[in-house]
């Protein structure tokens, strides 16, 4: 009887857990509906900071014509 239980503990018990979360892996490869939109709102807003960026970057070109050399010297 001792011996069946040590081959349970020793062998099957972490094959089991192994093989489970194996299987676990398998199912969350790919990623949710959720996960997804979140991607998508994500690249929105980089879009829309990229706009304001080129816009300020514009305005400042127009308005301090030197301020990205100055930038370079901090």
């Amino acid at each position: 009887m001792e011996t069946v239980l040590i081959v349970l503990c020793v062998v099957v018990a972490p094959l089991w857990i192994i093989f489970h979360y194996v299987t676990r892996w398998k199912t969350m490869k790919g990623l949710t509906a959720e996960d997804e939109a979140n991607l998508g709102d994500l690249r929105r807003l980089a879009d829309r900071l990229e706009d304001r960026t080129r816009t300020l970057e514009r305005i400042l070109d127009a308005e301090v014509p030197d301020w990205r050399s100055r930038n370079h010297d901090l």
